[in-house]
């Protein structure tokens, strides 16, 4: 070994110690920071969680005490018109909240930043993104408000007033059906496309601009670059709008409650708002619980089956498959 070599052997520094406390070493201080947030998970959470689910085995009215009743609501929901109507009605929710939502949300979202983006600069289509995004911070009354002085039956109603231009009678828009869930769906997309948009167009950050190039370069043209470069690349994103908005459409509530109030006649009834009728309207708290936990029943499954699903493509992607 040469006297250089020696030198740097003793003058070498000791290992650096490494910045975390390793297993054993101080671990009980970190707890504490865990403390504040569990504590408000079980108080705002699991507290009510166990409580909404004992209550589906009593009959109570909001005072006095519960009076245990088995399994008679479960056995109730199971024949009640109204329940099944609801849930079939969450299916057109689904759609107006998930499905055009996404897809249109997709193609907006590509084509502000692969078109809009590159022709006219990042300012006009930021200024686009935050006007698709405007429904989603907008308050559910205010935008209540809005859509039935629009949609106001008789001659009252904005859009009844332009329709008399042309000669067309005036429309009951929410006094009858299939116009009550039109509009509601209106109002649904209209609210929730932004959300879409918004991610979407974050999610193409990270999409090399030197692929585009070079499928241009290969005579590609914008719907065969949108296929292949952008929907491969931004499918961890589709999957988590796609879940959050279905779990959204599940428990839809506000816009319900401020424009329809679930009718004409059920039509437009979810189980938000039934379970929420059954709370407060007929006070029968148990009933309106045992809806409750149906629906949150519902949605951890669909939860579970969407991160079951992503990551079966993505274990199958690693593979190469």
């Amino acid at each position: 070994m040469s006297i250089t070599e020696t030198r740097a052997l003793r003058t070498a520094l000791p290992p650096e110690e490494p910045s975390i406390p390793q297993r054993g070493t101080g671990r009980a201080g970190y707890w504490l920071y865990l403390l504040p947030g569990f504590a408000l998970l079980v108080v705002i959470v699991i507290v009510p969680l166990v409580w909404n689910l004992a209550l589906t085995f009593t009959d109570w009215r909001g005072v006095g005490s519960p009076e245990f009743i088995g399994l008679e609501n479960w056995a109730a929901i199971l024949v009640d018109e109204d329940f099944w109507t609801s849930f079939v009605n969450s299916v057109w929710m689904v759609l107006a909240m998930v499905v055009v939502p996404t897809v249109a949300g997709l193609f907006v979202a590509a084509a502000l930043f692969d078109v809009i983006g590159r022709k006219f600069g990042g300012k006009l289509a930021s200024f686009l993104r935050a006007t698709y995004y405007l429904p989603q911070i907008l308050p559910v009354a205010v935008a209540g408000i809005v859509i039935g002085w629009i949609v106001r039956p008789g001659g009252d109603g904005a859009l009844n007033q332009i329709l008399g231009l042309v000669g067309i009678p005036p429309v009951d828009w929410l006094g009858q059906m299939p116009s009550a869930l039109i509009v509601l769906m209106v109002v649904l997309v209209w609210v929730q496309i932004g959300y879409p948009v918004v991610v979407f167009m974050a999610a193409l950050q990270r999409v090399d601009p030197e692929l585009y190039e070079a499928a241009e370069l290969d005579g590609a043209n914008w719907g065969q670059r949108f296929v292949a470069i952008t929907m491969s690349i931004i499918r961890p994103e589709i999957f988590v709008v796609t879940l959050t908005c279905t779990i959204a459409a599940l428990k839809v509530f506000g816009p319900v409650y401020v424009i329809t109030r679930g009718g004409p006649a059920g039509s437009t009834l979810v189980p938000a708002y039934y379970a929420y009728q059954e709370f407060f309207t007929k006070r029968d708290v148990g009933y309106g619980a045992t809806i409750a936990t149906v629906l949150t029943i519902l949605v951890v499954i669909v939860s579970i089956v969407f991160v079951r699903v992503q990551n079966s493509l993505e274990r199958k992607e690693r593979a190469g498959l």
